[in-house]
């Protein structure tokens, strides 16, 4: 097996995952640590500085991305579902990647599958449980998971920010997953990875951050890409309206007000705690969602990906993009709310399809709708995020008291994504070797969409 990685900038030994075919390397440093005077600022990849001797021991996650405290309050279905541990460190130091592999040496050329995690760019980490990528690889895949900035750390904006550095303002969140995918693009052949042959993925905001990735464009380094519940569309905006660059910063200068700090400096001098005190104080959660996400800076961001899509400024890939059945639903009607009900996350896969093939953009996509029935005291339906522990194959990880119908259909989906990763085709073999069901891409004239329930047979809407 593969234990040892020989990168670019040093040895890295991993450990054997609990199936021990699979090597799981932990907490690799794929940037310069924003801290101090890199607080605020640009990821600065790493240089021959960095460089260490001996072996570094990739054995556990470096600390998750500064946010709100996990913890496990049994009344938060979250909380229940993958926030379990209270005493988990965080910390700025927090860009890194992990990486399972089943190479058994540096020159097996394996599909790589790099994953951003979701929570509204407010929250999130890699040590989830769900996120385990042990299952992937054991289908000969090198998976890669990617720490980055979350909230007021990966997206506020200042004047004096902008100053420091005119090119590269803002979305430090977005820049940290393009310098981690530089970066695997650059080091994955040394534990069995082809870097010609790299799709990305993302769930939620995960998957909202896959399209600005996309629209910014590939620079040779990803061949296709994965969206779940990621895609939203409404003509008003409705859904996480992008800031322009001013007014971004004015939000920045609201917020070091708020904190009594002069300038740049002194908010950088601020120590970890405090910051997250006072930015419980400004709102928490919910001014934070309102404030920190994306911008449109015209630098990496330059506009949402829709209006972007309809002039044909995006170079599409082939997608695999779906939702589950029950998240995020609104009524047609708002003065009927027992009526019928609006999918966005559907409309907006009709929308993608129908402004590519308006500009005469080409490229494969896939669509499902995930309907499993999920078991639980808390009888919670399809709800967003759910279909995580189905597409990684973890459901062992779970609390829920999952049966072998949902083992069946996870086995398939996981089945369909590597398929993806490899080939650019989700179609092949299920694990038996036996065919899988034919998933057909969707069109404007053939709306098919794979349907992913007991029997996870293709529909055509």
């Amino acid at each position: 097996m593969l234990r040892i990685a020989k990168t670019k900038f040093g040895k890295i030994e991993g450990l054997p995952a609990a199936d021990p075919r699979i090597t799981s390397f932990k907490g690799i440093p794929f940037a310069k640590q924003p801290v101090g005077n890199l607080r605020w600022h640009a990821p600065v990849p790493l240089d021959d500085a960095d460089k260490w001797e001996g072996i570094m021991q990739a054995y556990k996650f470096s600390p998750i991305p500064v946010q709100p405290t996990p913890y496990y309050d049994p009344n938060d279905i979250y909380c229940r579902e993958w926030s379990v541990d209270k005493d988990i460190p965080m910390g700025e130091d927090c860009l890194t990647v992990n990486i399972w592999t089943s190479a058994n040496a540096a020159d097996e050329k394996l599909p790589v599958y790099f994953w951003i995690y979701g929570g509204g760019w407010q929250t999130g980490f890699t040590a989830e449980m769900e996120f385990d990528g042990e299952r992937i690889a054991r289908r000969g895949i090198v998976v890669v998971t990617v720490n980055y900035r979350l909230n007021m750390f990966g997206f506020l904006c200042h004047p004096e920010i902008t100053a420091e550095n005119p090119e590269q303002p803002a979305n430090f969140g977005l820049l940290d997953q393009r310098c981690a995918m530089q970066w695997v693009k650059d080091n994955i052949s040394a534990f069995g990875g082809d870097p010609e042959n790299i799709t990305i993925g993302g769930q939620s905001a995960g998957g909202g951050s896959v399209l600005n990735q996309i629209a910014f464009g590939t620079q040779g380094i990803f061949k296709r890409a994965i969206v779940h519940s990621g895609m939203f569309y409404s003509p008003d905006n409705s859904f996480f309206r992008q800031k322009n660059l001013a007014e971004a910063e004015q939000c920045g200068v609201d917020f070091f007000n708020f904190m009594g700090v002069k300038n740049l400096a002194e908010a950088r001098a601020l120590d970890t705690q405090t910051l997250r005190k006072k930015w419980d104080e400004y709102g928490g959660h919910a001014k934070s969602i309102a404030t920190w996400t994306p911008i449109c800076d015209e630098k990496f961001v330059k506009g949402d990906f829709f209006a972007l899509l309809q002039k044909g400024e995006v170079e599409p890939v082939p997608l695999i993009l779906g939702h589950t059945t029950d998240e995020f639903l609104f009524p047609a009607d708002p003065s009927k709310p027992e009526g019928p009900k609006i999918q966005p996350l559907a409309i907006a896969v009709q929308k993608y399809q129908e402004f590519l093939e308006q500009t005469g953009k080409k490229a494969d996509n896939w669509y499902y709708v995930f309907d499993v029935p999920i078991p639980g005291w808390d009888n919670p339906g399809t709800f967003h995020s759910v279909d995580l522990w189905f597409w990684f194959e973890t459901l062992a990880k779970c609390w829920r008291p999952f049966k072998g119908m949902q083992y069946d259909v996870s086995r398939k989906m996981c089945n369909y994504l590597c398929n993806f990763v490899k080939t650019g085709n989700p179609n092949g073999k299920d694990c038996d070797d036996a065919p899988l069901p034919e998933w057909k891409t969707y069109t404007c004239a053939d709306t098919n969409k794979m349907i992913f329930n007991t029997d996870a047979q293709p529909v055509k809407m």
